[in-house]
């Protein structure tokens, strides 16, 4: 490993770790390709049925596997080596994105179960690759690095949010043609496979117990005896679960701003836009002195700015509101990811981090399913409004819930 810059004040120093570096190149194309897939399906799916529902059925088939697999997902993360299960899912994720490709060939053949399925399959790695990647991480970098590596982490994903929706909506829109995505998807799956086999990352101490129903719902206790832990990702399961829009943007794009595939690129992307600049500047500025408060009120401007949103009929402003949103999530993405990492021993990391994820991906894929069965319901503007109310609904209750969480000052404290 290269030793760290001489100047610990740095942001940046968790670049100067070789291996880091060729860690979140590798995830960055990963999660660039999953947004194009997500676009390019979305899309597809919503010219072929015009049913919201099957918008939602989307998120549901990414993240069912989070939720089947929670407990060996983890518990894998645990006793295997990390490296390599990332590259067994990254393997997994390529020859899917060739049968979705295929499938898309044959598109007058095709039936929505075959996307769904391989949609699934897609989940399935996901749940295993989700873990090991957040675990891995510690061991990519010294811990007092381990900040700026999650921010910097972080920032790869809004990032992808960025480049992913918006290169897919561009080529969608070039050749209106799915599967014209779906070449560039496989190509990033190959890229990013490739670099993890560069990773020579240090072996920490994995767990040796024998596997048994309590070393497989150790991580779920953990975070239910960490109140801190439990009120900050439950925060964030609840308030995107209900103010999530994403499964609604064909719909906005297409019928209610009337701005078509690429503008639905430019929409999906908006909030990594302010997701990514607020992750740089939390890279430069000093430590927030305030956390858990920070978190509440970045929480409730997430649902304010989701309202706002929802009845927005100009595409200007519904992107700036769309870059709000996204920047406040940021900030309590980075809390929370901080908080996890360094409130977790290194061997519980793995299952700890399997939670996490069924937290954020129940926020975000189940979430999408929730905004596609409440827009069949109750209509697609009105689904939208209901679910910000319900986010500023779960920042008071969760204030009230867990006061140890907004006493929460510095990340650094963490430990």
């Amino acid at each position: 490993m290269n030793p760290p810059s001489s100047d610990p004040s740095l942001p940046r120093r968790a670049l100067h770790h070789r291996d880091f570096r060729y860690f979140v190149s590798a995830r960055f194309l990963a999660l660039v390709s999953h947004q194009m897939i997500n676009v390019a399906m979305g899309q597809y799916i919503w010219e072929l049925t015009h049913n919201p529902l099957y918008l939602g059925y989307i998120g549901l088939a990414l993240f069912l596997p989070k939720i089947a697999f929670v407990l060996v997902s983890g518990h894998t993360a645990d006793r295997y080596d990390r490296k390599r299960v990332i590259l067994i899912c990254r393997l997994i994720q390529f020859v899917a994105a060739i049968g979705l490709v295929i499938a898309l060939l044959f598109d007058s053949s095709t039936q929505l179960w075959q996307l769904f399925t391989l949609l699934f399959l897609i989940g399935v790695a996901n749940a295993f690759d989700g873990p090991a990647s957040q675990s891995i991480v510690p061991q990519l970098v010294p811990l007092a690095h381990l900040k700026d590596a999650v921010t910097w982490s972080t920032s790869a994903v809004q990032f992808s949010f960025i480049v992913g929706p918006a290169a897919a909506g561009w080529i969608y829109a070039a050749g209106n043609r799915a599967v014209d995505v779906l070449y560039v998807v496989v190509a990033m799956r190959l890229a990013s496979m490739l670099l993890v086999t560069l990773i020579r990352s240090r072996t920490e101490q994995l767990d040796k117990s024998e596997i048994s129903w309590k070393t497989l719902v150790a991580g779920i206790r953990y975070v239910f005896e960490k109140r801190v832990i439990l009120g900050a990702i439950s925060l964030d399961l609840f308030a995107v679960l209900l103010g999530g829009a994403i499964a609604l943007m064909p719909i906005y794009a297409n019928e209610i701003l009337k701005v078509g595939p690429s503008g639905l690129g430019i929409l999906r992307a908006a909030p990594a836009v302010g997701a990514g600049f607020t992750a740089l500047a939390l890279a430069y500025l000093p430590p927030l002195k305030r956390a858990g408060n920070t978190m509440f009120l970045c929480v409730a401007l997430f649902g304010i700015f989701t309202i706002l949103f929802g009845i927005s009929t100009n595409f200007l402003f519904s992107l700036f509101c769309l870059f709000i949103l996204g920047a406040a999530d940021m900030v309590s993405v980075v809390i929370r990811g901080v908080l996890v990492q360094i409130k977790t021993p290194p061997v519980m990391r793995g299952r700890v981090s399997a939670v996490n994820i069924v937290f954020i991906g129940a926020s975000n894929e189940l979430g999408e399913f929730e905004s596609g069965l409440t827009a069949a319901w109750f209509g697609v503007v009105p689904s939208v409004v209901i679910g910000g109310l319900g986010t500023l609904a779960v920042v008071g209750v969760w204030a009230w819930r867990f006061p140890e969480l907004r006493r929460y000052k510095k990340m650094e404290d963490a430990s």
